[in-house]
């Protein structure tokens, strides 16, 4: 793995990941970390490509200010979200492609920061092998769920942790994710440079070097979270590839990712405003 630091024409953040159709009680709305990262690189001013994958019935259109490459796929991954006191379960009706290094075009194989996005199980991991970069950030939920017969989500062991943790500059996961297994955490973040931990309306938490520091979630009126965890882990990402400092960009992931769940789906990307005064608090 090389740096691409100073090339010109370079990518600034590459996200790798399927862009998804949730199925909701108003009806189908796109989502997926892709969609909700990928716009928030954007709207901090990275010049963004998306690899993907989609069927012909999955509208991307949402997605014009950033540049897609998506794979063509008979289905689109369909994800149904169902919650029951306060826990969210999962069922996937149907997948698109899975995404290998030799998916990704030659032209985007440089990027200053690359982001591995799956959420179910569609990105290979040794894509970092043939791509250029300065900076690896990963959100792993999607290596750490798999789903039974009926498609029903369950969590499942990730088999390649340890080399992508330690080869990351940093990972987002929430807690989620881990099912609130805090032995899991503890061991990540051993096994980490960086990892970042949302807990939704209870803020986040980072280790680095040893040490952990919360932040509290700013308080909001909640409309909408899903996408909330994504556009931190972009802010993060993109904050502490600037400024190498993981407590300024936790500080400055945790207030955008709150202010992002007083509006719903992809509205939720953050503003120039919010994004400014985010900035300079």
């Amino acid at each position: 793995m090389t740096s691409n630091a100073g090339l010109p024409g370079a990518l600034d953040y590459l996200i790798v990941g399927h862009v998804t159709e949730d199925q909701t009680p108003e009806g189908p709305v796109l989502g997926g970390t892709a969609a909700y990262a990928g716009l928030t690189a954007c709207a901090l001013g990275m010049r963004t490509q998306m690899v993907t994958s989609s069927g012909p019935e999955l509208d991307l259109n949402p997605l014009s200010d950033l540049s897609v490459f998506s794979l063509p796929a008979a289905d689109s991954t369909v994800f149904e979200n169902t919650y029951e006191a306060g826990h969210r379960h999962q069922i996937v009706h149907s997948s698109a492609l899975p995404i290998s290094a030799a998916d990704i075009p030659e032209s985007l194989r440089s990027a200053g920061i690359i982001h591995l996005a799956p959420v179910a199980q569609e990105v290979d991991p040794l894509i970092v092998d043939t791509q250029t970069y300065s900076f690896l950030g990963i959100t792993p939920q999607g290596w750490m769920r798999t789903r039974d017969e009926s498609g029903r989500v369950e969590s499942c062991i990730w088999s390649d942790e340890t080399s992508l943790l330690q080869s990351a500059e940093a990972t987002v996961l929430s807690l989620e994710d881990v099912g609130g297994d805090e032995s899991i955490i503890a061991s990540m973040a051993s096994r980490s440079r960086v990892l970042a931990v949302t807990e939704g309306a209870n803020g986040a938490r980072v280790y680095w070097r040893g040490q952990r520091r919360d932040f509290e979630a700013v308080p909001v009126v909640e409309i909408d979270s899903t996408g909330s965890g994504d556009i931190f882990a972009a802010c993060f990402f993109i904050r502490l590839h600037q400024t190498r400092d993981p407590w300024e960009a936790a500080r400055f992931a945790n207030q955008l990712a709150a202010v992002s769940v007083i509006r719903a789906g992809l509205a939720s990307v953050p503003t120039s405003k919010e994004i400014k005064t985010a900035l300079v608090q």
